[in-house]
């Protein structure tokens, strides 16, 4: 064959090379954003934005509002039950733990971009079997954070007005004031709202702290250690990892951030300002109240502080509900109508559509609140059955799924294994004694407490 032969073969063959690779970009689509499983896909300017919120003015304030709520109000009970030593230690440790696990759930969430809630997770994990348990228990979970609010918000009207009307009468208007603070769609929404949540409890606390300071200044009653049975002793267990359990939103809060890759910054922010909060709170308050400390700790207070307080708190009472039925909303909306216009639509259906999902997810919130009228037995009975497997459990999960095939490649993943070995454990030691305790003390408790006007 000539050199003149060969150049035109070759000619050809990179003609038809050339033909090959257009055909196959023209069958290919252009992809509309850089993450195709972006449960919020491609936003479009006039329409429903999600993907708006920055790590340090908005997520680290809604996560901390979130957070730093009801919780810490059945702290200092808890120091009650174990003494000041004790509770340190457990506290750290929990707050260490939590930050642990947040990142993990940041390191799945970077590795499937789809993720969007716990429901999503499951399904990574076990298939649709996965969506349907760890959907339903996200669910449940909001659902009962949301009673607790109502129930704390029948108990601060019930004690500011010195129980003027029936306590169900309360937790109605509570209830309505909650669902309107619910029906903005975006967590940005939710960011002014989160800032007064926080002051808010702060400033109750500050109120309390100071009254208890100077009304028992002359006789002290904490104790380092207290000697305790084991249902009282882990019911107070179980009240320090509700204060800790935000974990089932996380996923949430990264799919609205603007950079998720922003996420550990705001993770830390929270976990330092959340674990030194509680502990000061916890201890400062039980020290000065003695081992009669009540929960919710406002209660401790003189009577006219005691109303003043409750009132300081209404605001973090109501909003730290809301930014939990924003959630559950959000969870059920997107679940509907993922991968459609409805995602993005503002025209009044769309509106309609979130404002009736609301009504459902807080009369539901309503009923539980009523049938379980005790506030430290409630946030026992959520964290055990649910916070322990979203906060310290599954996030164990997610990393061995991660690095499944490579436990003991070295000594650095064999170590973490073991860590998440023991997350897992963590979990399920907590829930299976936190249910047995938290059932007891619910069982306990008078019947006829139940949908009752008496005060809670």
């Amino acid at each position: 064959m000539s050199h003149r032969d060969e150049s035109v073969l070759s000619d050809l063959q990179l003609e038809s090379a050339r033909q090959i690779m257009e055909e196959d970009m023209s069958k290919k689509p252009t992809p509309q954003n850089d993450n195709p499983g972006d449960p919020f896909g491609e936003e479009v300017e006039g329409q429903m934005q999600y993907k708006t919120m920055s790590w340090w003015h908005l997520q680290a304030i809604v996560m901390i509002a979130e957070t730093v709520s009801l919780g810490i109000l059945s702290l200092p009970a808890a120091v009650a039950a174990l003494g000041i030593v004790p509770s340190i230690i457990a506290l750290l440790g929990l707050g260490g733990m939590a930050t642990y696990t947040g990142y993990v759930i940041g390191q799945f969430r970077w590795r499937y971009p789809h993720v969007h809630s716990m429901a999503d997770a499951g399904e990574v994990l076990w298939g649709s079997f996965g969506r349907e348990l760890l959907g339903g228990g996200l669910i449940l979970l909001l659902i009962f954070v949301m009673g607790s609010h109502l129930l704390t918000f029948s108990v601060a009207m019930s004690t500011m007005t010195e129980h003027a009307t029936c306590s169900i009468a309360f937790s109605i208007v509570g209830f309505a004031i909650s669902l309107l603070c619910t029906l903005p769609r975006t967590m940005r929404g939710m960011t002014l709202m989160a800032i007064i949540c926080f002051i808010s409890i702060l400033s109750a606390i500050f109120v309390v702290t100071i009254d208890l300071g100077i009304i028992n200044q002359d006789h002290y009653h904490a104790t380092a250690v207290h000697r305790t049975d084991l249902n009282k002793g882990f019911l107070a267990i179980t009240n320090m990892v509700f204060a800790f359990a935000a974990h089932a939103a996380f996923f949430s809060f990264i799919s609205e951030l603007a950079q998720p890759k922003d996420y550990p910054k705001a993770l830390y922010l929270l976990q330092t300002i959340d674990t030194t909060l509680y502990i000061l709170v916890a201890v400062l308050i039980y020290y000065f109240a003695g081992p009669g400390v009540v929960s919710p700790a406002l209660g401790s207070a003189s009577p006219v502080v005691r109303k003043v307080a409750y009132g300081v708190a209404l605001p973090t009472i109501i909003i730290s509900g809301v930014v939990n039925g924003h959630i559950a909303c959000k969870y059920i909306y997107i679940r509907l109508f993922r991968g459609t216009d409805r995602v993005h639509a503002t025209d009044w259906k769309s509106y309609a559509l979130w404002a009736g999902i609301a009504l459902g997810v807080w009369a539901l919130a309503w009923v539980i609140a009523e049938a379980i009228p005790s506030f430290s037995n409630i946030l026992s009975l959520v964290a055990s059955l649910f916070a322990t497997w979203f906060t310290y459990g599954l996030p164990g999960i997610f990393w061995l799924y991660l690095n499944r095939g490579l436990w003991f490649s070295s000594f650095g993943k064999f170590s973490l294994t073991v860590v998440n070995g023991f997350m897992f454990c963590a979990g399920a030691i907590i829930c299976g004694l936190g249910l047995y305790v938290s059932g007891k003390a619910i069982h306990e408790t008078p019947a006829q407490a139940s949908f009752s006007c008496a005060s809670s």
